[in-house]
């Protein structure tokens, strides 16, 4: 019988965390919204950065 391949790509399960927040456009002053998936301790330095 074969292997599934998917199987052995798998080193390990992460935690990760999606972290989502509005910016204003400069020029037209329209909010967008920024999404990053990141390691759940950088996303306070996400989200305070401008």
């Amino acid at each position: 019988m074969a292997k599934k391949s998917v199987a052995s790509l798998q080193t390990g399960s992460k935690r990760l965390s999606k972290a989502i927040k509005m910016v204003k456009s400069p020029k037209s002053g329209a909010y967008t919204f920024v999404e990053a998936i990141m390691d759940p301790s950088k996303v306070n330095d996400f989200l305070a950065k401008k």
